[in-house]
Formats: structure tokens, sequence, C-alpha cells
């Protein structure tokens, strides 16, 4: 589930192209890495679904964007952390992220593995630092990708002004673990977009935010007014292409709104 992410605008390329590359061009910070250059990492997610009680699809994609968030924000993922060298090594190549689901035994053997769990109102995430690619933990190995299906048992209510919120593409359907992985990838590029006082306080909230999908008439111009935005690479499920933008809220992840009637 490699991504290419786009902040504002592509900064201009620099000498012969040598494959997929991350913009890191984010309010003043300028950095470009070629992904062929460093080992790849991938950042495993996993979702708990039981049977007797599978989460809201909208919960669990807002807790999959949070559960990112709050690996970035800890101080393990920082500075001289024990998980800092490993997401620094996945940053700066393609920031995969994979969701895989558990239930029961499979939920208890992957809590036990360092990690950081999150909860919504019915979704339960745990994030882990950055893996190798191909040097997965064996009880996250043997998880199923598939079969993260989920449905809103009611319309989501409309999203808080005050919050960001993470516009996904009206045109696209995925399914919860893709869209998870779309929502995680929209809320590290807010969180890079942000300075430090700004992350500290959403971070002191909660890290608040909405998930919802885009109004048709919206979704152009939110797609084409700087604000932070999502392309997937295609590797999975949907063609090349742009999923998900992130305006910012009112009082928290101040990134720029789009102006409406």
């Amino acid at each position: 589930m490699g991504v290419i992410l786009l902040q504002r605008a592509l900064a201009r390329g620099r000498g012969r192209d040598a494959g997929p590359r991350v913009d890191r061009r984010v309010f003043g910070f300028v950095g470009w890495t070629l992904v062929s250059e460093v080992p790849e990492y991938v950042l495993p997610l996993v979702v708990r679904i039981e049977r007797a009680a599978p989460p809201a699809r909208t919960d669990a994609l807002e807790t999959s964007a949070r559960a990112v968030l709050t690996l970035l924000g800890d101080e393990r993922a920082r500075g001289d952390g024990e998980w800092a060298e490993l997401v620094r090594g996945w940053e700066d190549a393609r920031i995969r992220k994979v969701v895989r689901r558990a239930r029961g035994a499979e939920w208890r053997r992957a809590e036990a593995l360092p990690g950081i769990t999150v909860t919504g109102k019915t979704a339960e995430v745990r994030v882990f630092p950055p893996v190798p690619l191909d040097g997965w933990p064996k009880d996250l190995a043997r998880l199923q990708v598939s079969g993260t299906e989920l449905d809103d048992p009611e319309p989501p209510r409309p999203a808080d002004p005050g919050t960001p919120v993470l516009w996904l593409n009206p045109e696209l359907t995925m399914s919860a673990g893709k869209t998870m992985a779309q929502t995680g990838h929209g809320a590290q590029l807010a969180w890079w977009a942000l300075p430090e006082e700004a992350r500290t306080t959403w971070r002191a909230a909660g890290y608040p935010l909405s998930v919802r999908t885009a109004p048709p008439t919206d979704w152009p111009r939110l797609t084409a007014s700087g604000l932070p935005v999502v392309r997937d690479a295609g590797f999975t499920e949907i063609a090349p292409g742009l999923t998900l933008a992130v305006e910012g809220g009112e009082h928290f992840a101040p990134l720029g709104r789009l102006r409406r009637p």
C-alpha cells in the first residue's frame, strides 16, 4: 500500500529520475528521498474485528488515523527513542502502511507485541513500530489483510469544523482496510505540515479528527486548493490517483480550509 505524497506543489525534479519518490516539502521543510536508495519498511496496523461486535466503519477509519498520529507523537518514535531509527527509516521511503485484522487469541497475541492500542467509540486499532518489508513478526505476518469489510450502522454526523477533516475521494470504492491505510497517510501528512506548537496542542487533545466522504462538488476544490493530499501508487484495489485530502480545523491542525457559503 505504498503512496506518493504531495503537499501544496511538487518540487521540481533534481537530476535523472531514479524511481518513486516522496516529496517532503511541507511548510518550509524540503527534502527528497529516492526510494530505491534506502531499505523499505512498513507500518503495521491491526484492527480488532470480533465476529459478534465488529467496529463501525467510520470509527475504524478515524481510529486508524489517530493511531498513526499517536505513534508519530510518542517519545519512543522521536529523537533518541527506541523506535526512532525505525521511524526515520520508514519515513525516508514510501511510508507504507498495511492494515490486518485480528480477533480473539490473535488479538491478544498482537497486543503482547511492542506497540500502542488506540480506542475509538467501537474500534480498537493497534499500531506497531515499522518493520522491514520482508521481516514481519510471526504473530503479525499470519494475520489476514482481507476481510476488513465494515459498515456504519447509521450515517455519520456532519464533521466538526473545529477539527481537521480527512476527506475521501467520492469516486472511489475501497475496502475498510485499504481506506484505513489512506486515513493513516492523511494523518501523517497533517502531522508533517504542522509546527511543533500545533502538534503539541493536537496531541494534548487526543488528536480529534473526522473522516468523511467529500461532496462531489467539493472534491475538485479540495485537491486544487493547496491542502495536503494523498496519491495512492495503485498497488492494490485501485488505480493510481488521489484518494484523500486533509482540511484543517478551526481549533486543531490549522492547515487551511475551503471557503464555503
